[in-house]
């Protein structure tokens, strides 16, 4: 798995109520729920996304509650990746779950800024900031996560296996 985007960094314990607003919570479309993504934290970050784009954060990204609707929505607004220092527990699986890549690479966090252009191939675990020059390692993905990510997630995976 490959990707290359730009770059929207964010700071530390970015919650799930301001990746994705409690009001919204009545849907879980994921295309109304792209609509209000980061609203709280960062009211113009849907019309700056652009499909492919990467999410980079400090420590703890999504903490809060355990609402999967905070991954359903970043994905959905486009990110095809997050690269952060750590990630609230509940949020990583939930991630997984939802299809959304996720991966934990501190160095590359502290080398990466808002607007850079980075290049994810989470095969080798690789993180390449173009705009410097740079690469970082990160763990790639165990075979069974790269399955329920490449698959679109968990359910998605199991139907998958179910079918043979």
């Amino acid at each position: 798995m490959k990707f290359r985007g730009t770059v929207h960094k964010y700071g530390r314990d970015i919650d799930t109520d301001v990746i994705i607003p409690a009001r919204y919570l009545n849907t879980s479309v994921p295309e109304e729920l792209a609509k209000h993504c980061m609203e709280d934290l960062d009211a113009g970050f849907v019309t700056k996304v652009a499909a492919g784009d990467i999410l980079v954060a400090d420590e703890n990204f999504g903490c809060g509650s355990s609402r999967e609707h905070a991954p359903i929505s970043i994905k959905a607004a486009g990110v095809s990746v997050i690269i952060a220092k750590s990630f609230a527990r509940i949020f990583y699986r939930n991630a997984i779950n939802t299809g959304l890549p996720i991966m934990e690479a501190p160095d590359a966090v502290d080398g990466i800024s808002d607007g850079d252009t980075v290049v994810v191939d989470a095969d080798a675990g690789t993180i390449t900031n173009e705009t410097t020059g740079a690469t970082y390692q990160a763990q790639p993905f165990p075979p069974f996560i790269k399955d329920i990510i490449e698959t679109g997630g968990l359910i998605e995976s199991v139907k998958h296996r179910a079918r043979g």
